[in-house]
């Protein structure tokens, strides 16, 4: 990894618009280290649900806790720190998250198994917004670059824990998950040298006087409100649907095509995957053209695909999740930074609320579906899902902003 400077040049460079790659790239590995973290959760469930008999009910409510801590504080610790930033709380969230990996590895019950994802919730609830904001201030104004990239991390990340977990933890055993907590230490040493930089660049700033930003487009209050409410909409769409593949894939593919738990893993890696292949489309896309665009084709795009998935066979499977993947993963980073341009100088909230929402939203659907999967089947789960995203046909309601078309 190239040094990171935390001098007057690199701050001085990021103040007069060039992009701070080194930062850019540095927090794109945090998040990628954070994010690998936090899907050894998911990727554990067949292991738990065995060894402590858990009904797929149990199964969400795990999830659900884990999605709860890491929604709730995340808009409040956003608009904390968008008052009052404080670089060095990345630490403090690694260090949350850490400890809930260390209470999974020995936890031996299911409400020690809630207390333990808690704390891993926690800690994304605190490292999300300030790590976004970190991703936009070394922008240098390529704003959905900069997120894709940052998202690019955090996908990478979640592709990569589901495969150490099948190579690392399933065949030796739950203790093994502590290995983990090693990446958490390389991330916490990552974070101290973003910290120092984010510090030194508020300084920098500060001392500058550098003017407050403006709106891109001047809207009418209610406009503005009409405008997130869709895109929170659209974030439901989506994550409520991602949920049911990150949940319950590996659970699909044992009952209905018999795969053992370490191949179906595979396949949960490879759709995790694809997400993060085609995260980094959907912000330079959406800088050059317009953010709409992007959002209409992902989310509203995907909707031929995800209907067909739950009829075809497991070659086809394979095909289809790929691109289910790339499609979808070209949303959030659009859907972001379209609402940060709608209320600027409110990045760590806008972050904070977003980020949270999505957890929030994947927590509640994978407690729903799992519910719904003990009184009828997987299958019928993922025939309903299906219908999803054709919730994206709501985003022709949203302001054209920069080249989008009104």
């Amino acid at each position: 990894m190239k040094p990171i400077s935390t001098g007057t040049s690199t701050s001085s460079a990021s103040i007069a618009g060039k992009t701070v790659y080194a930062i850019l790239f540095a927090v794109s590995f945090s998040h990628l280290l954070n994010d690998l973290l936090q899907s050894t959760i998911p990727a554990i469930y067949p292991m738990l649900k065995d060894k402590y008999r858990l009904s797929f009910a149990e199964i969400g409510m795990i999830t659900f806790t884990f999605q709860l801590t890491a929604s709730i504080l995340q808009p409040f610790v956003g608009f904390y720190t968008d008052r009052r930033p404080r670089p060095y709380s990345l630490l403090a969230a690694m260090l949350f998250t850490a400890g809930g990996l260390v209470l999974l590895a020995y936890a031996a019950s299911f409400p020690v198994i809630l207390m333990a994802v808690a704390l891993v919730g926690i800690g994304s609830s605190i490292f999300h917004p300030e790590a976004s904001r970190v991703a936009y201030l070394a922008s240098g104004g390529r704003r959905g670059f900069a997120q894709s990239i940052f998202q690019l991390g955090g996908n990478a990340g979640s592709a990569t824990g589901p495969l150490l977990i099948a190579i690392v933890v399933m065949p030796y055993g739950q203790y093994n998950i502590v290995w983990f907590v090693l990446a958490a230490l390389l991330a916490i040493l990552v974070l101290t040298r973003i910290a120092a930089w984010y510090r030194g660049h508020l300084n920098l700033r500060a001392a500058s006087g550098a003017p407050k930003e403006t709106p891109v487009v001047r809207l009418s209050p209610a406009k503005i409100t009409l405008a997130l409410t869709v895109l929170l909409v659209l974030i439901f769409s989506k994550y409520f649907y991602m949920t049911s593949i990150t949940s319950y894939l590996t659970f699909y593919l044992i009952d209905k095509f018999q795969l053992s738990p370490q191949q179906s893993q595979m396949y949960l890696f490879v759709f995790l995957a694809s997400i993060a292949a085609g995260t980094v489309i959907g912000g330079p896309i959406g800088d050059r053209f317009g953010r709409k665009y992007v959002i209409w084709i992902s989310i509203l795009g995907v909707a031929p695909f995800t209907m067909l998935l739950p009829y075809v066979n497991l070659f086809w499977l394979g095909i289809l999740i790929v691109i289910i993947g790339i499609i979808l993963a070209s949303a959030f980073s659009a859907i972001l930074v379209y609402a940060q341009e709608l209320v600027p100088g409110k990045v760590g909230m806008i972050s904070g609320l977003f980020f949270g929402f999505a957890f929030g939203v994947a927590g509640l659907g994978s407690a729903l579906l799992g519910y719904l999967a003990d009184h009828t089947s997987i299958e019928y789960v993922f025939k309903v899902c299906a219908y999803l995203p054709l919730i994206g046909i709501i985003t022709g309601l949203l302001p054209g902003l920069n080249r989008d078309t009104e």
